[in-house]
């Protein structure tokens, strides 16, 4: 692979797109292209006045909002390292992952800021609210002085106006670190994943070549997976920025009402998602509609008839536009794609991990095959450590340019995570078949060795409970040598329907026997477990299973 700067893509596009829309928050501002290199610009000028160099971290933790695009690029377009943090972890985390980190500027969400300290984050120089990016805390007294004269400064060095023509930005390398994403805010478990240029480079290179549609400037995307995980970061705004497309932040948590009326206001041209995002809107918008029409599904010339109204309608509720809709970052729900893979709905799943940047595999909607995640991806190798890959599941290991280059400050997890021979453990097992698709089957360090020997895996058997109706999560562990489901309920849902949590449990308990009907006989469910509030979770929104392991 021929590697090319990215912050140079960067200011190509900005160059060729000055006056086309590139950031919106969803039902507010929007930014254009020209707006985004000026405010850059107005940031770099900060940087340098605080006494930034290349190199030095800058964290951001912040909700999905067009300023974090502006803040992310300022950082990699002065040749200093973005720590990408989830607005969404407790204050402490935050503040060990600034430190770890050694950032040396934060830019924080004004509510966020609130239950922070810069006492507990010693490290930093200056702190930027991230809403108005004004600086609210400065370390030196040189400046506090220069903070309160910055429009001045910018106006000065600029008296004609900013244009295209004053923008230069930093030329990267291949193997240089681009940023630090955190796998977790967790001391102790948390790993900072440094993702080298190269990576984002040969995941651009994968959007513009390999993947489907092919998007253009005059394209649109609905940002709502945290721009914090990579999975977003990538693939909801920084490839779109490097072709001068519309990225649309939806700036709130993506129930299936608000991404249901995002869509029909902005008709997007492709929508990345997470399966948990799509199996909402199936389980709220089309389950209860297919078990009350059950009969005619059966019958098969009004089957079609179904199939394709349905399909019609799901498409038009998406926004009508859209090619395809790419799934990642979890496994997809079965009896949810078994449907939308009988009516032709236009999904593809892929597979990916931070440590990729995050792209594996991938297949266009219309070459997928179902339960798979696709091929390998453009520039990468996938091999499966067994010694019969197509039917008994092993690791699933990986090679190329978007293989990140270590832990930050973690050499022995670093040299765990590969093989003698170069290649990438991701930790999750597979099989693949004869033309080189793969098909997940679990995490193997979430694998539980039945009572006889079997292999489970929890994932499938989750799986199996999430179809069940009012059940939101689930989560298999192993409990005094049985199998015990903790399930989250929907209770707000039950609510409404006229159930009491009481009669809701009631409802999922009376369900264990038809759940375990579809269940091997090794991996049974013994009891089930409420959970009166969601799991905690990772960036990526994976449950943090060992937080619930039992002896």
């Amino acid at each position: 692979m021929e590697f090319r700067s990215v912050n140079k893509l960067i200011e190509k596009s900005i160059k060729t797109n000055w006056e086309k829309d590139a950031l919106s928050n969803y039902q507010g501002v929007t930014l254009k292209y020209k707006d985004v290199a000026q405010r850059i610009k107005f940031l770099h000028i900060a940087f340098e006045k605080c006494g930034l160099k290349k190199g030095d971290k800058v964290a951001l933790c912040s909700r999905n909002q067009a300023n974090w695009g502006v803040c992310f690029l300022a950082s990699t377009t002065y040749g200093a390292v973005p720590v990408p943090i989830l607005h969404e972890f407790k204050a402490e985390s935050i503040h060990y992952l600034v430190n770890h980190s050694e950032a040396k500027v934060l830019f924080v969400d004004e509510v966020i800021w609130e239950g922070l300290s810069e006492s507990e984050m010693p490290g930093l120089e200056v702190i930027v609210q991230m809403n108005t990016l004004k600086f609210i805390y400065a370390k030196s007294p040189e400046f506090q002085e220069v903070r309160d004269k910055i429009t001045d400064i910018f106006t000065g060095m600029f008296p004609a106006g900013f244009t295209r023509d004053d923008v230069d930005y930093y030329e990267d390398s291949a193997d240089e670190l681009a940023l630090i994403n955190y796998t977790s805010g967790t001391s102790g478990f948390s790993k900072g994943v440094m993702v080298p240029y190269r990576a984002l480079y040969s995941n651009i290179m994968f959007a513009t070549l390999d993947a489907e549609p092919q998007l253009d400037s005059n394209s649109k995307v609905v940002a709502m997976l945290p721009s914090a995980h990579m999975y977003g970061m990538m693939f909801e705004f920084l490839f779109e920025m490097t072709i001068g497309m519309h990225v649309h932040f939806l700036t709130r948590i993506p129930s299936p009402k608000i991404i249901m009326q995002a869509f029909a206001d902005i008709h997007p041209d492709v929508i990345i998602a997470v399966p948990l995002i799509i199996e909402k809107v199936y389980k709220s918008k089309l389950k209860p509609i297919l078990d009350r029409n059950r009969l005619f599904f059966k019958l098969p010339i009004i089957d079609k008839v179904l199939e394709r109204k349905v399909c019609h309608e799901l498409v038009n509720s998406f926004g009508g536009k859209f090619e395809e809709i790419i799934l990642g970052g979890a496994a997809f729900n079965p009896e949810v794609e078994a449907f939308f893979h009988k009516i032709g709905f236009p999904y593809t799943v892929g597979y990916g991990m931070t440590e990729c940047a995050p792209i594996i595999t991938y297949a266009h909607w219309d070459k997928a095959k179902p339960l798979s995640c696709g091929k390998a991806a453009l520039n990468m190798e996938i091999r499966i450590d067994s010694s019969d890959p197509e039917n008994i599941p092993g690791e699933v290991q990986v090679k190329g340019p978007n293989v990140f280059l270590g832990y930050y400050k973690n050499e022995e997890a670093t040299a765990a995570s590969f093989t003698d021979d170069g290649w990438f453990k991701t930790g999750d097992m597979g099989v693949i078949d004869k033309d080189g698709y793969l098909f997940l089957r679990g995490r193997s360090k979430c694998m539980i060795l039945g009572a006889n020997g079997q292999n489970i895996y929890p994932e499938e058997l989750e799986a199996v409970i999430n179809t069940v109706t009012y059940v939101v999560e689930s989560l298999v562990i192993e409990d005094k040598g049985g199998l015990t489901a903790l399930i989250y309920p929907d209770y707000h849902q039950g609510e409404l329907d006229g159930l009491d949590s009481a009669a809701l449990e009631k409802r999922l308990t009376d369900a264990l026997p038809e759940i375990n009907r579809q269940l091997p006989a090794y991996a049974q469910i013994r009891r089930i477990e409420f959970m009166p509030e969601d799991f905690e979770r990772t960036p990526k929104r994976s449950i943090k299973r060992y937080l619930y392991q039992r002896s």
